[in-house]
């Protein structure tokens, strides 16, 4: 698995404006340079957070992804699935 690799892309969207614009309209295309399982690809690209968040993704970082709109998700789709994730989701 590679979580920390999932944070980067996380983080590396808040910091890197071209690689945000890239996840907003090629995510697929944008995520290529990341060395993801293909469980960790198809997870991130359906904006499925309950699935990251199992994996042990942080759910602070993946807010990034919401904040900006990336992979289907937004500020309240990324509420409602981090809290349906159970104990932990949301911290």
């Amino acid at each position: 698995m590679s979580v920390l690799e999932l944070d980067r892309l996380c983080r590396e969207t808040l910091r890197d404006h071209a690689f945000r614009k890239a996840m907003q309209t090629d995510p697929a295309a944008a995520i290529a340079r990341y060395r993801l399982t293909e469980d960790e690809k198809r997870a991130l690209l359906a904006g499925d957070v309950v699935t990251l968040h199992r994996m042990g993704v942080n759910d602070f970082l993946m807010g990034y992804l919401a904040r900006f709109s990336i992979c289907g998700l937004n500020i309240q789709t990324y509420s409602e699935r981090i809290i349906s994730a159970g104990p932990g989701g949301g911290h």
